[in-house]
């Protein structure tokens, strides 16, 4: 199955780049600008501060344009984000409703690690062009 799956490894992290990265700026957009049914939180420094980083960071994570450093802010969001709403609501993040915090956190620690990517507009912009 490696082999199989191997081959196809960067499209499928850009695909995953995307996803999640459009989906944190749902989140996002839902705090800014009270879209997808959430109600703006503009009057909320720390809510404002969460917004900014999920919309502009999601943006950038799902385009992969400085996706290294975006998700890296992103994973640091969730993080803050998970010890500061879920944890104190219990350990376990089944019980405390954290599950979503803790992926989004893992999986922009990877993206940071990992870099935007094959697949990226980063690689569209940077790459070497033989002259």
């Amino acid at each position: 199955m490696t082999r199989f799956l191997g081959r196809i490894e960067e499209p499928i992290f850009a695909v995953m780049r995307l996803v999640f990265g459009a989906l944190f700026a749902c989140h996002g957009a839902q705090k800014l600008f009270g879209a997808l049914g959430g109600k703006p939180q503009l009057h909320n420094p720390m809510m404002l501060t969460a917004g900014i980083i999920e919309f502009f960071g999601g943006l950038l994570i799902a385009l992969g344009l400085v996706a290294g450093l975006a998700a890296f802010i992103a994973c640091g969001e969730m993080a803050v984000a998970f010890f500061m709403a879920h944890f104190p609501h219990g350990f376990w993040p089944i019980e405390n409703r954290g599950e979503p915090a803790v992926l989004y956190c893992f999986f922009f620690l990877y993206v940071a690690a990992h870099g935007s990517g094959r697949f990226s507009l980063d690689a569209l912009l940077w790459r070497k062009t033989g002259v």
